[in-house]
């Protein structure tokens, strides 16, 4: 993996272990030669990775719409910052520059992008790893919830293959390395039957 995508949330948590993770796993981006590509916030737990990958030689790319400079406030020492139209499109070019996906701490903008490339892996759009830093346990009620849809048949068991989870940095790259997507079942399970 040569670019991987983060999203995390634009403050900064209440924990000191949100930021700590972020600047760990950017520090291991810089020295694995792994260009971060993220939200392009100078703000929060984005900022902190997108610092620590800068701070240590690395390349951070940030992509934002127009509409969110003034809210999020563009970062101005990006190693490139790309502008874009519209959130669809931001999403979308992520995805096409992106060689995996993690997932820090956030809240409902981190949610949102996570279940969006999930769901893109899910109907086959993409095959790239999906990570969760599941720092102190933040992720465990969203894995509860996916769970939880699995067995109330919403969603088939693999799903949750699409996804892999460290409470670590370190851990979670490496997992990430050696991911192998499921071979996925028919999502439509009323199509099982006829």
């Amino acid at each position: 993996m040569k670019k991987i995508c983060v999203y995390a949330g634009s403050n900064l948590g209440n924990r000191e272990s949100f930021s700590f993770q972020a600047k760990k796993l950017g520090r291991l981006f810089a020295n694995n030669n792994i260009d971060l590509i993220y939200g392009g916030s100078k703000l929060g737990i984005m900022a902190e990775i997108a610092n620590e990958v800068l701070k240590h030689g690395g390349n951070a790319i940030g992509i934002m719409p127009s509409g969110l400079f003034r809210g999020e406030i563009a970062h101005q020492g990006l190693s490139q910052f790309i502008e874009t139209d519209s959130m669809h499109e931001r999403k979308a070019l992520m995805n096409e520059m992106s060689d995996g996906f993690i997932a820090l701490p956030g809240g409902i903008g981190t949610f949102d992008e996570l279940f969006e490339i999930i769901c893109w892996a899910q109907i086959g759009i993409h095959n790239k790893p999906i990570g969760l830093l599941n720092v102190d346990n933040f992720y465990k009620p969203v894995l509860a919830l996916l769970k939880h849809a699995v067995d109330e048949g919403f969603m088939n068991e693999n799903t949750l293959s699409l996804i892999v989870v460290a409470d670590d940095a370190d851990e979670l790259l490496a997992l990430m390395e050696n991911y192998a997507p499921p071979v996925m079942q028919n999502k439509w399970k009323q199509l099982d039957s006829k």
